[in-house]
């Protein structure tokens, strides 16, 4: 529709100028407009004057919503908050918004107030913008990913002992059949990591960005070898160090506070590397697969399991991605990982691809997090439960609709003679 721009129009007006086609959705707003059918299974409220400037002064919708979201100012309903996914493929399938001309745009800024072109402080979830975090260092400088990591990971062990079940392993799941539970399919992700790195007792595994320490122990306690675990979030160093003294590994396994840069042993039989990529820079990654190669030894295998793109190019995780869950994240295709392995001088073995696991992972997740919202809610505040929310399942959809992949890149490292150690067909 176009705007009579001789009309003082209602929020709810004005938002509904903006879309190609009906709203399939209810959308209210405090000023008492209104817009779409009652009857809609998804109502949208904005409650607060806060709300509607986030809304008029961010240029990138996602991040604006967000804000609105993520503080309160948008309410939803028809869908719980842990888990809106399905009000988020309404919203990605049914909404369509058209550019307005430069006179509808003076008409919808004098209706609705040019003082809500001023932007309100974000929410306190969100990180610094790309631009003021030079200020905290280079960016994937030591200091400056430590922050970014404690930003995500350092927000509350009980938090993610609720969210991620009793596994506390946040990285995608194997799911071996239809009916396989989120803790059955953390345990077939890591027996199939250690099937591939072709564990056997008395080999030493160093796992890095090892999180709460699930392959350490897997490693330990399945396979019999001598694991190394790091990790740059000192709650996850200290929750993984009790749970391996709890279960009798402490003989075996070991989590530390570190960066893996910092690791100074070597002659690794075998590492593992399970969504730490994502953190690293595309830019990096020959010092990175540069650094594991100078760690294993002859023969040594390397399984690096990451989030990808689609395609090749290296991007952003977005804004909203970027402010909220993972400040510094960077994004590319396996394609540019397979390359980055062979040039640091590892031949790679097995490629694959299993992102549809990663959105049966997050469905698990939010289902979790809907479950204990309560208790989520009282151990880190409605807003991050609502980041939480939001971000899963955007991520499950985005998975769910090929945006993103989850790639597994099997190598190994060359011996002098050009021998790797490696069967004539895979044992996995």
């Amino acid at each position: 529709m176009t705007i009579d721009t001789r009309t003082r129009l209602s929020i709810a007006d004005a938002f509904t100028s903006l879309l190609r086609e009906e709203l399939p959705l209810r959308f209210t707003a405090y000023d008492g407009s209104s817009s779409g059918p009652e009857d809609a299974p998804y109502h949208f409220h904005l409650r607060t004057e806060r709300g509607l400037s986030y809304l008029m002064s961010s240029p990138d919708p996602d991040l604006a919503l967000a804000r609105a979201y993520v503080a309160g100012d948008l309410e939803l309903s028809g869908a719980h908050p842990g888990d809106p996914y399905p009000a988020l493929v309404a919203l990605k399938e049914g909404i369509k918004f058209r550019r307005p001309s430069a006179s509808e745009l003076v008409t919808l800024v004098r209706s609705l107030g040019v003082s809500h072109l001023r932007a309100p402080a974000p929410p306190p979830q969100e990180a610094p913008s790309r631009t003021r975090r030079v200020l905290e260092g280079v960016r994937h400088s030591l200091g400056r990913d430590a922050e970014a990591i404690h930003h995500h990971y350092d927000v509350s062990n009980r938090f993610y002992e609720l969210v991620l079940g009793p596994s506390m392993t946040y990285t995608c799941a194997l799911y071996p059949h239809e009916d396989a539970t989120l803790e059955e399919a953390q345990a077939a992700k890591y027996d199939l990591v250690a099937r591939k790195l072709d564990l056997r007792p008395g080999q030493r595994l160093l796992d890095i960005g090892c999180g709460w320490g699930g392959m350490v122990r897997h490693a330990a306690r399945e396979y019999g070898v001598r694991a190394l675990g790091v990790t740059l979030s000192r709650e996850q160093a200290t929750w993984a160090q009790e749970e391996i003294k709890a279960q009798g590994l402490d003989d075996l396994a070991e989590v530390r506070h570190l960066d893996y840069r910092h690791v100074a042993e070597s002659d690794f039989d075998a590492i593992s590397s399970i969504g730490l990529t994502e953190h690293i820079g595309v830019q990096h990654y020959p010092e990175y697969f540069g650094f594991l190669h100078r760690k294993l030894a002859p023969h040594g295998r390397l399984l690096n399991h990451c989030i990808t793109r689609a395609h090749n190019r290296a991007t952003s995780t977005g804004k909203f991605i970027d402010r909220y869950v993972f400040p510094d994240g960077e994004l590319t295709g396996s394609g540019t990982i397979v390359r980055a392995v062979e040039d640091a001088g590892l031949e790679v073995q097995h490629h694959e691809n299993i992102r549809l696991h990663y959105a049966r992972t997050l469905a698990a997740w939010g289902a979790n997090l809907a479950e204990h919202w309560d208790e989520c809610v009282a151990e880190v505040g409605p807003n991050t439960a609502r980041v939480w929310g939001l971000y899963m399942a955007g991520s499950r959809l985005a998975f769910e609709r090929n945006e993103i992949q989850l790639h597994h890149v099997l190598a190994s490292r060359v011996d002098d003679a050009g021998a790797t150690g490696y069967p004539l067909r895979h044992t996995f």
